[in-house]
């Protein structure tokens, strides 16, 4: 058990995307993470994780955090009370990723990437759910070819992973979950080559500045649990407790996504 956890000190996150209107798999998970927080006496931050500039807008960032509230769900920070943490927008900490990337560099843990998605694909490998394509180890560059001192340059960055090392966490609702790098996944983006931080790395540097000791997230985010812990220990930080949500499907047997704006139908009382 961590310090702050003997001490009582919970702090645990809702963090939406705002691209598109939350859906009841959204607010199932979010007020589980305000539950547990209220359990656990602690506090409940608020964070947007608006780093898609492109598809994120004032007009879902708004309408989160009205919905959000009309569920009756508070919060004790975030991007419209303040707190000692904030930003509370990832769109406003790009320069705190940046300094996490370069601490990853000099620990030579990452690498720049060229290749495609398609190039990827065409390689074949493909992971153990049959959800997404493998990096190949072979396409890791060498050493020498890339410039340093254009970094972070306009390309992608991947962590190097270690093939066969085995991930596992002590989820607190599933119970131990173990992850194999080279069959559930590989080496993976922290750096997008329009300029921006990869979810990956916005999470883990939020997460743990933030002082977030428990993530309340959907199942569909186990494996980005995992990669998660690989820079929580990368970069010597301790991972939080982990709670991952059971999914929510609609009527097809398909996994909710944004579209329409549901909520105030489908809810009406806190």
């Amino acid at each position: 058990m961590s310090e702050d956890k003997a001490n009582n000190c919970y702090r645990g996150r809702i963090a939406p995307t705002p691209s598109g209107f939350l859906h009841l798999g959204h607010i199932r998970t979010f007020r589980k993470a305000w539950e547990r927080a209220k359990q656990a006496k602690g506090q409940l931050v608020l964070r947007m994780d608006n780093l898609d500039f492109d598809r994120c807008s004032s007009r879902f960032f708004d309408a989160c955090i009205e919905d959000i509230e009309g569920m009756g769900i508070s919060w004790d920070e975030g991007p419209d009370i303040g707190g000692d943490f904030g930003p509370y927008a990832q769109k406003m900490r790009s320069e705190i990723y940046l300094s996490v990337l370069r601490k990853l560099l000099e620990l030579n843990l990452i690498y720049p990437c060229v290749k495609s998605r398609k190039e990827i694909s065409s390689a074949g490998l493909m992971n153990s759910n049959g959800e997404e394509y493998l990096y190949p180890r072979h396409f890791r560059p060498l050493n020498n070819q890339w410039n340093k001192n254009e970094f972070p340059g306009a390309v992608n960055w991947r962590f190097a992973t270690q093939w066969e090392k085995k991930i596992s966490f002590i989820d607190q609702k599933m119970g131990k979950v173990d992850f194999k790098v080279g069959q559930e996944f590989s080496d993976f983006l922290v750096w997008r080559k329009d300029g921006f931080a990869s979810y990956e790395l916005a999470s883990v540097v939020d997460d743990n500045l933030m002082k977030i000791t428990e993530v309340v997230r959907g199942e569909d985010l186990l494996i980005s649990s995992a990669r998660q812990c690989l820079l929580f220990d990368a970069l010597g930080w301790n991972r939080p407790d982990f709670f991952h949500c059971g999914l929510v499907f609609g009527v097809d047997g398909k996994k909710l996504s944004k579209s329409t704006r549901t909520l105030p139908r489908l809810f009406s009382t806190p």
